[in-house]
């Protein structure tokens, strides 16, 4: 019955029998049939034709709907079973920043899980160094992280993207009407990083010795918190755009010059080189692949 019902939800979505029966790998008679046997099994009728539409029935559309969650249950289910038959070896264990906002790496796992369904993929945030650790400890298969030391010949370095840095500000800060600005402008505004207690002290040296920052530091522990304080005019947040930013009613971006240029940090994919497991390069190329051209 588990394939009725998914040739049946295939219908629905395509509203099509002809779509359905490509989507599905089947002929057209045959998932009509299907459909026959799955509402005589059933005792009531799920679809009806009305010229040349498909609607369901009033028991089909709650059919429809309890199915979806049955499915999904179903195929989680059997995702696990499987997983825990098979071992790590069908896990990958995926690393990101936690200050990350972008859709990139959602639209990757999107994508891979769907070429990949027996793939477990599972998904942990930390800072730069947190990062490092769980790469070091094998806690992590890969980690998506900014390049800060000399590249290992331990890992594989695969380049993503240039993150380039703009000043988050209150859209009413007197420094929001400026269109660039340096870090000697910043000097008497306070710089807002996201950093647990532990590594509070390596950031604000990395920030002050790699971008010039001169500033206090007001360290907070989420985005949002970072995003109130800018908010409430307490200071500004170094925020990394790989596209122009778009336009708020609350912020405004402002590019942070070094030397003439924008500041940025480039960000990379990292594996050990001794893993053994599948996939970790085919899901870094899939990640790159969804950012801008030009930043490669």
């Amino acid at each position: 019955m588990i394939k009725q019902i998914k040739y049946f939800q295939a219908i629905v979505r395509h509203q099509s029998f002809t779509k359905a029966a490509e989507e599905c790998y089947i002929s057209q008679s045959a998932i009509s049939q299907q459909i026959q046997a799955l509402e005589k099994e059933l005792g009531i009728q799920l679809l009806k034709r009305e010229k040349r539409k498909i609607k369901l029935t009033e028991a089909g559309e709650y059919f429809y709907r309890k199915s979806l969650i049955l499915i999904s249950d179903f195929d989680r289910l059997c995702a696990e079973t499987i997983r825990l038959a098979k071992g790590e070896e069908d896990e990958i264990i995926i690393g990101y920043l936690r200050h990350y906002r972008g859709f990139e790496l959602k639209e990757t796992i999107t994508e891979f899980q769907a070429k990949y369904p027996e793939i477990f993929l599972q998904l942990s945030q930390g800072t730069h160094e947190e990062l490092y650790e769980y790469l070091r400890t094998n806690k992590a298969d890969i980690v998506i992280s900014d390049l800060r030391r000399k590249p290992s010949d331990q890992y594989v370095n695969f380049f993503l993207t240039k993150g380039y840095i703009y000043a988050e500000l209150a859209i009413n800060n007197p420094l929001a009407q400026l269109e660039k600005i340096t870090a000697n402008d910043l000097k008497n505004t306070p710089i807002i990083l996201i950093a647990p207690q532990q590594q509070r002290c390596s950031e604000e040296i990395f920030y002050r010795e790699y971008f010039g920052i001169k500033s206090d530091f007001i360290f907070v522990e989420n985005l949002e918190e970072a995003h109130l304080r800018v908010v409430s005019n307490k200071g500004y947040f170094p925020i990394e755009f790989n596209h122009s930013p778009e336009k708020s009613k609350i912020f405004k971006y402002v590019p942070i010059m070094q030397n003439e240029n924008q500041m940025y940090r480039k960000y990379y994919v990292f594996w050990r080189l001794d893993t053994m497991k599948k996939y970790i390069e085919e899901f870094a190329t899939m990640l790159k692949s969804r950012f801008p051209e030009e930043t490669k």
